[in-house]
């Protein structure tokens, strides 16, 4: 698989990214081994979690996956801060520096390593001054437990501005962001407006997230809803289900025309449009089973011609 730089800065992953929303609760830790092992024979390299996936469980199978199914040399690590470390939880706000090296704290432990290759913290917090935030990431980085810190979901001006004040302090090659995660796919360009412009001017890598639009994408809703699909999960059916409406039943249809023609799946189509988007570094996927993910991986092999990917964006123009 492809590797490519995050931004401008150093560090490269795997063009295709594998999440870890699911693990512990709807994807079990044997099925979830057998995602790691088929991702990382496929060359992938880039694993997603956070500390509010199942409450921690998904780092918990990670973190034992890591004992045994696969070398935590093959990968990079990348772990998110959330709601774990909610206001008012030991008196700190959500992103203080306190809230944000116990939630790292937390996350470096139940994934029993020392560091985490990329460490993603809440793009703002109205309570907590810029710089106390980003002083957070230089202990990170300067003890150890981080090689580089990304921020999650800002929005456009959010995020200039915590590039502006690490541009500002007093180390910026260690404060600096190089990343940010976003949902991004074709039922998803919001990002496009200010996010993905603001990144691209500070050096920020794209870590798109739910690039299948939920799994809408894949057309398996366009006839109902699969007995066997996360849209008919207790855990999942509202996080499905808002990808669902008439605007997007029409992207669908052309995902499928254009998978048709190209005699692909509709899942390669959709990821790959995602995947070759200006400043993506990674798409990052998740899967009920390996097989799922093989297919996701299938992309790899698949370039969209350019007159499918304008139809697409046209299609998808969130003007339009």
């Amino acid at each position: 698989m492809q590797r490519r730089p995050v931004g401008s800065s150093g560090l490269e992953v795997s063009r295709i990214g594998l999440g870890t929303m699911t693990w512990g609760e709807d994807t079990s830790p044997a099925e979830a081994g057998e995602q790691l092992a088929a991702f990382v024979d496929a060359g992938g390299t880039f694993v997603e979690t956070a500390d509010d996936y199942g409450g921690g469980a998904a780092q918990q199978v990670l973190g034992g996956l890591l004992r045994g199914t696969v070398s935590r040399d093959d990968l990079v690590l990348a772990g998110r801060g959330s709601a774990i470390d909610a206001p008012g939880r030991g008196g700190t706000a959500r992103a203080s520096r306190a809230a944000l090296l116990r939630s790292l704290d937390g996350t470096l432990r139940r994934l029993g390593v020392d560091h985490l290759d990329l460490w993603q913290f809440p793009g703002w917090d109205p309570r907590v001054p810029v710089d106390e935030m980003l002083s957070a990431v230089q202990v990170a980085v300067y003890s150890g437990r981080a090689r580089y810190a990304g921020l999650v979901a800002p929005q456009g001006w959010q995020l200039a501005t915590v590039a502006a004040g690490a541009g500002a302090g007093p180390d910026p090659a260690v404060s600096r962001p190089v990343s940010t995660q976003v949902e991004y796919s074709l039922l998803a360009r919001e990002p496009e407006a200010e996010l993905l412009p603001a990144a691209r001017h500070h050096g920020l890598g794209i870590l798109a997230w739910a690039p299948l639009g939920r799994g809408v994408l894949t057309g398996k809703y366009t006839d109902g809803t699969p007995a066997d699909s996360r849209g008919a999960s207790a855990l999942l059916a509202s996080y499905v289900e808002a990808r669902r409406t008439e605007h997007s039943a029409r992207i669908v249809q052309s995902v499928l025309t254009a998978a048709d023609g190209l005699g692909t799946s509709p899942l390669v189509v959709a990821l790959t449009w995602v995947r070759d988007r200006p400043g993506v570094a990674t798409a990052v996927v998740g899967a009920r089973d390996a097989a799922q993910l093989r297919a996701s991986l299938a992309a790899e092999d698949v370039t969209l011609p350019a007159e499918i990917r304008t139809a697409l964006d046209d299609v998808s123009d969130p003007v339009r």
